[in-house]
């Protein structure tokens, strides 16, 4: 089937930096494997000729509105869905001005500041019965379906004993400006919520949903940070953080971490169980690429994952299936799943000590 004659799911794109370039840019793709025709409907950027620019680099066989003000992404009556890629502090704003248009929202990780800024959102979404997803990407990958497989059906790693998952960029506070988003604590800056939330997504993929875990018991957390400055405020951005989830009923407890003092290198990612262990990799913990299985008394196996472009369309397929469904949430990136990550990630602050201006 050709795109042409795919569904199509029209979208608005709040946003005009980095992250919503790569996104735009993969759903321009041509797939053989598509699902959906997506069409990039409308751009919302600080000026008409930024969001031009933006257009003509990332999508330029499509034809987009562009507004100089993201009302106009709001409504615009062509728009089904608006993709946020703002700066976090901007998130639970923009979801909730284009949930009260009547807009479908896929909105980038993390998905507020806090878990009560997301709460408001869902609860939005839900009143108004539009979907409403967090764009963390990465569960939409094959590579991450393979492992669960692996993992809970096949069971070829035997009993899950430990995940070790770490997430390290180069890219330290002092080093940018300090109104940056990675490196402002007014703007939501910081390893934990930039780049930790992968570290912990992964983690819950692998021990979340295993066999014999009790979801009514929310798995026992301790947390630590290094921040730039531990003596003044307005510069106590984490720039390393430890999370240590522990299960007892499974006997097993994941280590997550994540750093802007170092960068990765390809294995970021081990799962060990009674029978042997799989390493992730790949460019980095947002974009696996590969698994390598080490079974007991077996040869080590290698398994690559070809993605074509970066990876965004994964996710954006899955959301216009659902909204086709009829759905207004996720299966895989559900609301319970949101809220679990975003209140681990405040219990971690809590403990560090680690407050946003948002949390007041």
């Amino acid at each position: 089937m050709s795109n042409n004659d795919l569904p199509t799911l029209r979208w608005g794109i709040l946003g005009a930096g980095l992250i919503s370039s790569w996104f735009v840019s993969d759903l321009c793709l041509e797939r053989a494997e598509a699902t959906t025709k997506h069409i990039i409907q409308a751009i919302g950027s600080s000026s008409k000729d930024k969001g031009s620019t933006f257009a003509t680099k990332n999508c330029p066989s499509h034809k987009p509105n562009i507004y100089d003000s993201y009302d106009g992404v709001y409504n615009d009556p062509e728009v089904d869905i608006v993709y946020i890629g703002t700066p976090h502090t901007l998130h639970r704003e923009n979801a909730l001005a284009a949930i009260k248009a009547g807009k479908h929202v896929l909105c980038e990780k993390p998905l507020a500041i806090n878990s009560r800024d997301s709460q408001k959102m869902i609860d939005a979404a839900r009143e108004k019965c539009v979907f409403f997803m967090k764009a963390v990407w990465t569960r939409f990958f094959p590579i991450a379906k393979k492992l669960h497989a692996l993992l809970h059906e096949e069971r070829i790693i035997g009993d899950i004993a430990s995940v070790h998952v770490d997430f390290g960029l180069y890219m330290p506070v002092g080093e940018k400006d300090a109104n940056h988003s990675t490196a402002s604590r007014a703007l939501g800056a910081g390893a934990l919520l930039d780049i930790g939330i992968y570290s912990l997504t992964w983690a819950s993929i692998v021990l979340d949903s295993a066999p014999g875990r009790n979801r009514d018991i929310e798995p026992g957390l301790t947390a630590s940070m290094l921040f730039y400055s531990e003596t003044d405020v307005d510069k106590k951005v984490d720039e390393e953080v430890a999370v240590v989830l522990r299960y007892p009923e499974l006997k097993a407890q994941a280590v997550c971490t994540a750093s802007m003092l170092y960068k990765k290198g390809e294995e970021f990612g081990q799962v060990y169980g009674s029978k042997g262990s799989i390493t992730i990799g790949g460019v980095s913990a947002s974009k696996p690429g590969f698994l390598v299985l080490r079974v007991n008394d077996t040869e080590e196996k290698r398994t690559d994952f070809e993605v074509p472009g970066i990876g965004f369309h994964y996710e954006a397929d899955a959301v216009a299936e659902d909204i086709r469904a009829g759905r207004i949430q996720s299966s895989v990136c559900s609301w319970d799943h949101t809220m679990t990550i975003m209140k681990r990630m405040d219990t971690a602050r809590a403990i560090c000590g680690l407050v946003y201006p948002q949390d007041e």
